[in-house]
């Protein structure tokens, strides 16, 4: 058959609108920056008042409405744990950034002080996942995944570099810090911080004496 032939209704069109893409990806990178604004304040909010402060206190803080909440994140969970993934992403990132600006010992423990900071001032947070999930075997998962490689790394780099004994597993590190972050009811996260450098200064020992034994 010749000649043209009209296109089929619902099939390939002709150009774009002119400007329509450009809109679209105004409006994702406007999205994107609400979602960030919403999480960054809902994380200063939550430390300061607790996960259950009011929509419109986060919003104003934001500088969104609260529909813009809403339409984002339909729960409060929604918002808990986006806000808790978000520092989680955070946290595992920064092992990188610390490895590449620092040596392999001054970055492992700049790593834990990181990590420290990050459990001390998610107690509020972590009784609001809790209820989120119970069982806690998601998050545990999902903390593992997360943490344990970027940690591993550092440790091999230390213990390659002969600053920290080499018998110690990224998985028993992070319960141990853990641990260290539930300080006595009259101690703020200064206690864990302190704890947590004797800790350091354990597995430097253990590499000190490794070297004399050898």
């Amino acid at each position: 058959m010749s000649g043209n032939v009209p296109p089929v209704e619902g099939g390939p069109a002709g150009p774009a609108e002119p400007g329509a893409h450009a809109r679209r990806r105004r409006l994702r990178s406007d999205a994107r920056r609400n979602i960030d604004a919403l999480l960054e304040a809902a994380k200063e909010v939550f430390a300061t008042t607790g996960v259950d402060a009011p929509a419109k206190r986060i919003c104003d803080l934001a500088g969104v409405g609260v529909g813009t909440l809403y339409r984002h994140f339909p729960q409060r969970a929604d918002l808990v744990m986006a806000v808790f993934r978000r520092e989680v992403e955070a946290c595992a990132a920064s092992a990188a950034e610390l490895a590449a600006a620092y040596g392999p010992g001054a970055a492992l423990e700049r790593w834990l002080h990181r990590y420290t900071e990050f459990l001390a001032t998610k107690r509020g947070l972590a009784a609001a996942l809790h209820r989120i999930d119970p069982e806690g075997t998601a998050l545990s998962a999902y903390f593992r995944e997360r943490f344990e490689p970027v940690l591993g790394s550092l440790l091999e780099g230390a213990a390659a570099a002969g600053e920290i004994g080499g018998d110690v597993t990224a998985r028993e590190l992070l319960h141990a810090v853990a641990n260290l972050c539930v300080p006595p009811p009259d101690e703020s996260v200064g206690y864990s911080r302190r704890m947590v450098t004797l800790l350091v200064d354990g597995l430097r020992y253990r590499a000190a004496g490794d070297r004399e034994r050898s």
